[in-house]
């Protein structure tokens, strides 16, 4: 699967609802977001899945085949949203900010003491 995006991003945020952490299994989703940006799908298009959970605006698009989150349009095409782990090159902006940390989850509390390792420790 392969995708171009012509643009520049406007936000990149570090998203802690809750449907954001069922998304990614993790304490908060990481994606980039563009009102001008284009995308264009190279390949596997067909293999996309998109998810809108229902009475909210959560939307999530992911590969069949491997299950990797993909972007995705919203907001009757007015939206590109991008998970940041899906891109291939550095990014260039930094994250903007947290939102909706009231739902954070209780375990992200005071990460900074917490050991650190640069590969699977053994």
């Amino acid at each position: 699967m392969s995708f171009e995006l012509n643009g520049e991003f406007e936000s990149f945020y570090l998203c802690h609802c809750k449907h954001c952490q069922k998304d990614t299994g993790s304490a908060h989703a990481s994606n980039l977001f563009s009102t001008t940006a284009k995308l264009i799908w190279r390949t596997g298009k067909s293999k996309i899945t998109t998810y809108k959970l229902p009475k909210t605006k959560h939307v999530k698009s992911f590969c069949s085949s491997c299950g990797s989150a993909v972007p995705n349009i919203q907001m009757n095409n007015k939206l590109v949203v991008v998970p940041a782990g899906c891109l291939n090159e550095e990014i260039s902006i930094k994250p903007t900010a947290h939102i909706f940390k009231a739902s954070a989850a209780s375990w992200e509390d005071n990460l900074d003491n917490v050991k650190s390792y640069d590969q699977l420790p053994e």
